[in-house]
């Protein structure tokens, strides 16, 4: 992907949000069954505008837990990085997803582990100027042929 990255784009973002999520129960399983929940995330620039973090609470059915995302930007790549870390395994920093911008989608990839598999993982951001921005995780076991989106994000602003 050849990005038009801008320490800007993730502008739209800042604030206090209302999350819908809907998740694979299993992934790279062949699993179709989602399970759907709440949540809430809140935005705020670092770094003078070339970082971010957001903090999370993801209600699951199973309980209630809490994460972040925290991503900063290269000006000389033109290319952002974005680490999730689980509050429910804080000491455990994943490899982050780096990618960019063009035509107002974000895409983001990374090489990264399940079940002792190599997997591609691709974060896809879109509808960023809509007011809704949508957000979406897919895995792939074979090097990026094919993807499984196993996370989706619908996020509605709160004042």
């Amino acid at each position: 992907m050849n990005t038009t990255s801008t320490p800007q784009d993730f502008d739209f973002f800042i604030g206090h949000w209302k999350v819908s999520h809907r998740r694979l129960k299993e992934r790279l399983l062949g699993c179709d069954e989602w399970e759907r929940f709440e949540g809430s995330c809140r935005m705020w620039p670092l770094l003078d505008g070339s970082g971010n973090i957001d903090d999370n609470v993801l209600e699951l059915p199973s309980g209630t837990y809490r994460a972040l995302s925290m991503r900063t930007f290269d000006p000389a790549k033109k290319q952002w990085a974005i680490w999730w870390v689980d509050g429910r395994n804080p000491h455990s920093l994943e490899p982050p997803v780096v990618g960019g911008f063009a035509d107002g989608v974000g895409e983001f990839y990374c090489d990264d582990q399940l079940r002792g598999q190599p997997i591609r993982v691709r974060y896809r951001w879109t509808g960023t100027t809509t007011g809704s921005p949508h957000w979406q995780q897919a895995f792939s076991p074979d090097g990026g042929r094919t993807w499984e989106v196993n996370w989706e994000m619908d996020f509605e602003r709160l004042a």
